[in-house]
């Protein structure tokens, strides 16, 4: 089977930013792009030249769209295209059982607005068997690098050092799918990983009954010697990404946000539970994709 990366195409224009999104990890992944278009559309009538064309007709159009715009961006990338007539949200579950990752557009009000959940991007991330990404309207090539110097053409941006990933890590839960897709992220683009780990609640509930800072430093210490710990081994194995750690008394959605204003991609963690039900996302992963300022990765993980 042919290694993909999948992206859930839609008229929309978050749609098309998640395409090209998706055309340039799957290049960096050395792997074929695969679009996907789905809808219930009603019966056709009898084809009439007469006749205004019916929501088929317009989402073959919109799919091809999509397709001659990667492919003018992107030339040397094999690209498959997929028109099918189900649920959306069945059909990009169904997908993401076989990609790589699944790419889904996010509805933005604008860069500093980030993320307004659709229903079918908040029950395909709270449900996918595989990570998936999330991409706002204006994301483009350039917002995944750091400036280009003055006098530095479109053509050679790519060129340009990637900005860092963050991963936004937990102690409490730790995860090696996540941190696995958290490195080979940051591999891939020559970048720096910087892991957060914000305890927030968590130190008010150890501090509840004490008195005095000391017991919050002890804390911080104590967290930072355990996320290296943990860190330890994939460091180890990816001996090449530049990799800085912060622990921090802060809020992990809120500390999030903020990373994000200078990443190229966030990665967070999505438990696992009863999926077959449950279209529910934890707090932090929730408001991140409302805020963040730039393509999110959730990964499931037990």
């Amino acid at each position: 089977m042919v290694r993909h990366v999948t992206a859930g195409v839609d008229e929309t224009d978050e749609s098309l930013a998640a395409a090209h999104w998706a055309a340039r990890e799957a290049l960096r992944r050395g792997a074929a792009l695969r679009l996907v278009h789905a809808g219930e559309w009603p019966a056709s009538a009898a084809p009439s030249a007469a006749v205004e064309s019916g929501p088929r007709d317009r989402a073959e159009q919109t799919l091809e769209r999509a397709v001659r715009s990667v492919r003018a961006a992107h030339p040397g990338l094999p690209v498959a295209s997929l028109l099918v007539p189900d649920s959306p949200v069945t059909v990009l579950l169904g997908e993401a059982e076989g990609a790589e990752l699944l790419v889904l557009g996010s509805r933005g009000l604008g860069r500093a607005a980030g993320f307004v959940m659709g229903s079918v991007s908040q029950r395909v991330v709270a449900r996918s068997p595989g990570p998936v990404v999330l991409v706002r309207a204006l994301e483009a090539c350039t917002d995944e690098h750091l400036p280009a110097l003055d006098g530095v053409s479109p053509e050679e941006i790519p060129e340009t050092p990637y900005r860092d990933v963050v991963l936004g890590m937990d102690t409490r839960h730790p995860c090696d799918e996540l941190i696995a897709f958290a490195f080979d992220a940051a591999r891939r683009r020559g970048a720096s990983l910087r892991v957060v780990h914000a305890l927030g609640a968590a130190l008010d509930k150890a501090a509840e009954g004490r008195s005095g800072a000391g017991h919050d430093t002890e804390l911080l210490s104590d967290e930072e010697d355990l996320m290296a710990a943990m860190l330890h081994p994939w460091v180890e194995k990816c001996p090449g990404v530049t990799l800085s750690e912060t622990v921090t008394a802060g809020r992990p959605a809120a500390e999030l946000v903020r990373e994000s204003a200078h990443a190229s991609l966030v990665v967070v963690g999505r438990r696992t539970r009863d999926t077959r039900l449950c279209t529910q996302l934890g707090s932090v992963t929730h408001a991140l994709l409302h805020h963040a300022r730039c393509p999110v990765a959730v990964v499931p993980h037990a």
